[in-house]
């Protein structure tokens, strides 16, 4: 039996900020139990829906020196979905209305919990083989084994794997600062180690003394060793090449699943897919009071509103794209110049588009199960699961090439009939308004070629159980 612990600073269904939950989330369950043990440690968070706190028993608590005093360390569990988790409770740490509050408390608190997950280990009764760690929250735990952990027979031997899901956020501060609260030593406050400029970086700790590195696709482990994807690590990266691998994320196929999902009006699957989906395009224009019509072309995006997914080259095209016969249905929040000029053209063009300046689960799916594309033209993007939810649901992405965005969606090949979606290279507004245009006609004129493109997507495996198998093959070669 091979011991693996998650340690994650969200997870699915506890609590959940974006695509790193859902990862932590989903992975766990798709291994052979008889095989492996895999568990999950998170923070308990004062703002998780009461119905889950319901669910924690108590373990034990103990009291851990931390930042020039001894604090509490209450250690929780439940099994969910047949997989064990771990909360490490501290009120002063983990109260507040949200996971993340404010980037310096937000900091101290992290590196109060990679401490802690070490330190209960031995007193909740699991040696894991190897902990794998997730973004910058856990980029401590590596170092810390490297530093005070290592001096007893329990914790020699354990390995760590770090995973980027996204290298823009590191976790860093002041240097004189994070040294004091973190309690390493000077050894650690080198440019080969933690420093970063000014600055101790929590991820780069992680990056440096991890014994494996992954990220969630092929094509952004590239990237990132490049300065412009790199964040100032691209030299880390680099020297680091043979330890890094990228692992394309995968989606909940019971979730999103057309056949059986409630949040539809109308279930598919892939051979009965066009009519279908046409019944709930139908349903979507009459529910958000957009022009009917079978032919128009309907376009979704569902997004964070922010400038990494493209939106400045959506904003400069947008009135552009509303003198054709296209609709938008868009759903998200994020940046106010962004939710402004989406309700702007939505009052503009009322038949054309929709602002739907919130977030639902259910209108997300619904935009999946009724649109004909999906817009997503990021600057950078790790992985990116709104284009494998569109493919899974026939929904053709329109995306560019970058990342996850460029290992997922297979552009289509007119001469060789091939394809899954469309794709522009370069970040250039006139680059992704002619890849719309592009899809548009092929939608007008050449339908058939269309409805196989749809087939060809639905039928593609982006499955948990794909990505899984790569996770196995690497813990059993880093634990043997």
């Amino acid at each position: 039996m091979k011991n693996i612990l998650f340690a994650s600073s969200e997870v699915v269904p506890f609590i959940k900020t974006g695509g790193l939950a859902d990862v932590v989330g989903s992975l766990p369950k798709c291994f052979d139990k008889s095989q492996y043990d895999i568990r999950v440690i998170m923070p308990k968070y004062e703002c998780m829906a009461q119905k889950w706190k319901d669910m924690m028993k108590y373990v034990t608590h103990f009291y851990m020196g931390f930042n020039g005093e001894d604090r509490y360390v209450g250690v929780l569990e439940t099994e969910y979905d047949g997989v064990h988790f771990y909360f490490i409770d501290n009120e002063s740490y983990f109260s507040g209305p949200k996971p993340y509050i404010d980037w310096h408390w937000d900091i101290e608190k992290f590196m109060f919990f990679d401490r802690a997950v070490l330190s209960a280990l031995p007193v909740i009764g699991f040696r894991p083989d190897l902990i794998h760690c997730h973004d910058w929250q856990t980029g401590l735990i590596p170092v810390y084994l490297n530093d005070s952990f290592q001096g007893g027979e329990f914790f020699r031997g354990i390995k760590t794997v770090m995973t980027i899901h996204n290298l823009k956020f590191q976790g860093n501060d002041n240097s004189l600062v994070f040294q004091r609260i973190s309690g390493l030593s000077n050894y650690y406050m080198t440019y080969d180690k933690l420093l970063m400029g000014p600055d101790g970086n929590m991820l780069k700790g992680g990056l440096v003394y991890a014994d494996a590195i992954t990220t969630v696709s092929d094509s952004y482990a590239e990237e990132i060793k490049t300065p412009f994807y790199g964040e100032g690590l691209d030299g880390l990266m680099r020297a680091r090449a043979h330890d890094l691998r990228g692992i394309v994320n995968g989606i909940d196929y019971v979730d999103f699943n057309p056949e059986t999902d409630g949040n539809i009006p109308v279930q598919y699957n892939a051979s009965n897919a066009i009519p279908k989906k046409l019944d709930n395009k139908r349903a979507l224009q009459h529910e958000l009071g957009l022009g009917t019509g079978d032919n128009r072309f309907m376009i979704g995006i569902v997004s964070r509103l922010t400038d990494q997914k493209g939106f400045d080259l959506i904003s400069y095209m947008m009135e552009k794209l509303c003198q054709r016969d296209i609709q938008l249905v868009v759903l998200g929040t994020g940046e106010q110049k962004y939710e402004d000029m989406f309700r702007w053209f939505a009052g503009k063009y009322p038949e054309k588009v929709s602002a739907n300046i919130y977030y639902s689960e259910a209108m997300s799916h619904k935009i999946y199960a009724s649109c004909d594309a999906f817009l997503m033209p990021s600057l950078f993007e790790p992985c990116g699961l709104s284009q494998l939810m569109s493919l899974r649901y026939g929904t053709l992405p329109i995306v560019r090439e970058t990342g996850g965005l460029k290992d997922t969606v297979e552009p289509y090949n007119q001469f060789t009939d091939t394809g899954t979606g469309f794709s522009f290279t370069h970040y250039n507004a006139h680059d992704m308004y002619n890849t719309v245009m592009f899809a548009h006609s092929v939608y007008v004129n050449d339908r058939a070629a269309w409805n196989r493109m749809v087939e060809r997507a639905m039928k593609k495996d982006f499955s948990w159980q794909a990505s899984a198998e790569k996770y196995r093959q690497m813990y059993d070669w880093l634990i043997g």
